[in-house]
This record gives structure tokens, sequence and C-alpha cells, in this order.
């Protein structure tokens, strides 16, 4: 069993055949947790998650890049996570490649703060901005600080280490076969590291297609397992037990 703990089929790419590809993921024992990036995003991911009975879970959230075309209003998201599906919060975070810097912190503080009253996890998108993220969840920390995931994670060793530090987790996705993370999958502590597509985004070459899915989650498995020296096996079962335990899936 493997579990993508970070994929989009509540994205337009999927509009036409979102069931089928849902299906051969749970078919091939793959389960999937649908990250939001708007309000709209949110509500479909619930909406999809509610058909299946499990195997398909939301996270609810609005992404950096968009808090420049929607006002984040919490009360809306805090309605939609009310939901028994949603087991985490985001994706959040920073995103500096775009140039809003002061309202993504704004945001993401509040998405925090509504993880915090939810008592769920987050899920963390981080590009550019790593000193910036780390300062804030450090200031946290003092308040037993978030639970959650530095999802796609790309930085450097010194960077991860204080991510685990805080007692986050890392999530590694096919950006590892472009982007060289070598060093930190080999050192990252196995009971730390979860796997996840980002589809319909970054997929492995080993697919041979341009779109994702949560199937070929499983490749970014075998190269967490060449790198580290291990089974497929292993990886597997670690990395399952990993998201049971901080989404408390079941």
């Amino acid at each position: 069993m493997l579990i993508d703990t970070h994929s989009h089929l509540n994205f337009k790419a999927f509009n036409k055949d979102r069931d089928e590809v849902i299906k051969r993921g749970l078919e091939n024992n793959v389960w999937q947790i649908n990250a939001s990036s708007t309000f709209d995003t949110s509500k479909l991911a619930i909406e999809i998650a509610e058909k299946y009975p499990k195997g398909v879970y939301a996270s609810v959230g609005l992404h950096p890049i968009h808090v420049k075309d929607e006002e984040y209003v919490g009360i809306r998201y805090r309605h939609l996570a009310q939901s028994d599906k949603v087991v985490a919060i985001g994706e959040t975070g920073l995103d500096y490649m775009y140039p809003e810097k002061e309202k993504q912190k704004q945001v993401f503080l509040q998405h925090l703060e509504l993880a915090r009253e939810l008592d769920l996890p987050v899920i963390l998108h981080c590009r550019k901005a790593h000193n910036e993220m780390l300062e804030i969840l450090k200031s946290k920390s003092a308040e037993g600080g978030p639970r959650g995931v530095i999802h796609c994670f790309t930085g450097n060793w010194t960077q991860a280490k204080q991510y685990l530090d805080l007692g986050l987790y890392l999530g590694f996705n096919g950006i590892i076969f472009k982007h060289n993370v070598d060093e930190i999958i080999k050192k990252a502590p196995l009971n730390r590291m979860l796997i996840e597509t980002d589809c319909p985004y970054l997929t492995p070459p080993q697919a041979k297609t341009e779109r994702n899915e949560p199937i070929f989650v499983k490749y970014v498995a075998e190269r967490v397992a060449e790198l580290r020296g291990t089974s497929f096996e292993e990886i597997a079962e670690a990395t399952t037990q990993n998201a049971k335990t901080l989404f408390n899936l079941t």
C-alpha cells in the first residue's frame, strides 16, 4: 500500500476522467489526499472525497500564489473543514516567486491559527522562502507549533534539519528526478518522510506521460528506496504509516 499525500485531482486537468484516475489509484492500493489552492478547489476536494468511503481525503486552504486573487476568509474555510473527510489545512505557506510577500505571511499565519483551532496538520508550500518560513514556524513553537509536512521539499540539509527539529515531516515527489535532494533523502529519519505526486505536475520520467497521477507515486518510493539502500517494501510501509499517523487516516 502507498499513500499519495499531495495530489490535485480537484484541478481541471482531471475534469474529463477524474473518477477513472481515482479508481485506478484505489485499485492499485494507492490512497490519495487532495490538497487545495482556492476556496473552490477546497470545496471540490471535499465533494470528491465524500464520494469514496475510504482512501480519498481532502485538505482545504488558499495557496500563497492565489492571495492576490482571492481574499482569505477564515470562517468559510473553517466551515469546510468540518467535513470528516478533511484531514489537513493547506496547502499554505510562502512563495517568493510572487511579489505579495506581506499578504502571503498574513494569510499563512491565519492558516496556522485555523489548523491550531481545529487540531489539524498543515500542508506547507515553500519556494525561495525557507528562512522566512522557519522564522514563523519557530515563533509558533512556544504554542506547541503546527504539525505538518513541508511538501515538495527542495531545500538543503541545514534547512531540513531545522524543519525536522520542529517535529515536521518532509514530503518528496517527482521533483527528486530533477532537483538533487539525494543527501536529504539519505539523511532524513525514515519515520519523518512522506511521498507524494503533486499531480498533475512533476511527473516521474518512468511514467512516460505528461500528466501525473497517484499511481505514479510508486516511482518516488522506488527512488527513495534506491537512495537509502533499502527495499521498496520498507519505504512503502514506513511512509504509509507516517501518513496515517500525521493525517489520522483510518
